[in-house]
């Protein structure tokens, strides 16, 4: 399995950040940006999945497994934001509200984790690293919550929910990404696991 999902990881992840780039670079609202982005929310999920995955057969603490499921949540409530108010879209942010808050619950286990260890680090991540993604992903659910209790995002808060949330998702590609390329071992299931 580790040989068929890796190829895929890595093809979804370089894929991601060109349809990113794209989705960025054209007019907003044009067919392009549109399809451009809704293709970006599917390769960053299968990497983001894909990656989790693979950093699971390493081990739970792996910071890759955070990685992969933060950028899933990412992408998706980036999505649901532009999309019209339905029973399937409150669902979906309902399952996201649960996994963000699991998430976040999960990181600042592992910040102690990681302070409680004699070189301040888990897995070679420093222990501040976990405290700052619960910060963001807290900031995250509260978003959620209010967007979930007003009835409908509108103009500016509407675009700038949806355009933080998918840049963040960016950022963790590109992240992931690039210290792979100059071979950083750390950073991506694709260095960090051999074949």
């Amino acid at each position: 399995m580790h040989i068929m999902l890796l190829p895929i990881h890595i093809a979804a992840g370089g894929l991601a950040i060109i349809l990113g780039a794209v989705a960025l670079a054209v007019s907003k609202g044009s067919t392009l940006h549109r399809r451009s982005g809704l293709l970006f929310v599917f390769a960053m999920l299968t990497m983001g999945i894909s990656g989790s995955v693979l950093a699971l057969r390493q081990s739970l603490t792996n910071p890759n497994v955070l990685g992969g499921v933060m950028s899933a949540y990412f992408v998706v409530t980036a999505l649901t934001t532009v999309r019209p108010v339905s029973t399937w879209t409150r669902r979906l942010n309902w399952a996201a509200l649960v996994a963000v808050i699991a998430l976040t619950l999960f990181e600042i286990g592992m910040g102690f984790k990681a302070l409680a260890s004699p070189d301040g680090t888990l897995n070679g991540v420093p222990f501040f690293m976990p405290f700052f993604l619960a910060v963001v992903t807290t900031l995250a659910a509260a978003g959620d919550v209010r967007a979930m209790r007003s009835a409908a995002l509108r103009a500016g808060p509407r675009l700038a929910r949806h355009l933080w949330r998918m840049c963040f998702a960016l950022f963790i590609a590109a992240g992931s990404f690039f210290p792979s390329v100059s071979g950083s071992r750390r950073s991506c299931p694709s260095r960090s696991l051999r074949l």
